[in-house]
C-alpha cells in the first residue's frame, strides 16, 4: 500500500518533531517536508505536492489562513488539515472558507490525528467532534437566514493579507517590500487599501485587527488610543 505523503507546517520545533514521529510510527505516512512558517509551507507544497498538509494557524511571516489559500491555488490536489490550539468559530469558518478539508484542536489524541489525515487524504472532510457540531449548526443557521457561509464583507486580497501580517508583526515598509519582493511604493498602496477596507487608520489598529482575527498571536501588548 502506497504511503500518504505529508507536509508539516508548524512553527514550534518540538511539536513538529512529535508530529513526524507519531505519523511515521503508524507506517502509513511519509513526512516529505517540514515548514516552520507559512511562506515556507507554501513553497514546499508547490515543490513537493504532498497529499496532505497538516497546518497550524498561528505562524510567522504568513499565517495558516493565507498559506492554505495559496497552497490550494498552487496545488489543488493537495488537502489541508488544520491542527491548531484555537477553536474559535471565526477561525473555523475562515479555514473552511479558504478550503481546508478538516480541523483538529491540539487537545485531540494522536490516534485522532492519524484518522483525520487518512480521511482527508481519501477526499473526505474531518473535524473534531465538538467542532463538527458547531460547523453543522453554523451551516444550518446560514441556510435558514439565506446568507452565504464564510463570506466576509470586505475580503482582503492575498497580497493585502500578507502585508497586514507583516505590518502587524512590526515590519517597516522597507522590510515588507524586501520580504515580498515588491517596491516600497506598492507596500504603501497596499497599506492604504487595507485601512480603507477595514476602516482602520493607524498601524496599532491594524495590529489589533490582526490579533482579533487570528492573523497573528497576541504575543505583545498593543496599546489602545
Amino acid at each position: 500500500m502506497k504511503r500518504i505523503t505529508v507536509l508539516l507546517a508548524e512553527d514550534h520545533d518540538i511539536v513538529r518533531e512529535g508530529l513526524r514521529s507519531l505519523l511515521e510510527l503508524s507506517g502509513d505516512f511519509e513526512v516529505v517536508g517540514e515548514a516552520s512558517n507559512g511562506r515556507q509551507a507554501v513553497d514546499l507544497a508547490k515543490k513537493l505536492k504532498p497529499t496532505v498538509v497538516v497546518m497550524d494557524i498561528a505562524m510567522p511571516l504568513l499565517n495558516g489562513f493565507e498559506a492554505t489559500r495559496q497552497i490550494l491555488l498552487a496545488a489543488p490536489e493537495t488537502r489541508v488539515l488544520v491542527l491548531s490550539a484555537h477553536s474559535d468559530d471565526e477561525y473555523i469558518a475562515h479555514m473552511a472558507e479558504v478550503g481546508a478539508s478538516g480541523y483538529l484542536v491540539k487537545q485531540n489524541s494522536g490516534q485522532v490525528l492519524v484518522t483525520a489525515v487518512k480521511e482527508v487524504a481519501s477526499g473526505h472532510q474531518y473535524f473534531s467532534p465538538s467542532i463538527l457540531k458547531r460547523v453543522g449548526n453554523a451551516e444550518r443557521k446560514s441556510r435558514e437566514s439565506g446568507a452565504a457561509p464564510g463570506k466576509t464583507k470586505r475580503a482582503l486580497t492575498s497580497r493585502e493579507a500578507e502585508v497586514l501580517q507583516l505590518v502587524a508583526e512590526g515590519a517597516a515598509n522597507k522590510q515588507v517590500a524586501a520580504e515580498l519582493g515588491i517596491s516600497i511604493k506598492t507596500v504603501e498602496k497596499h497599506r492604504q487599501q487595507l485601512m480603507d477596507k477595514l476602516d482602520i487608520h493607524d498601524t496599532a489598529g491594524l495590529t489589533r485587527h490582526a490579533i482579533s482575527t487570528g492573523v497573528i498571536e497576541n504575543s505583545t501588548q498593543v496599546t489602545t488610543d
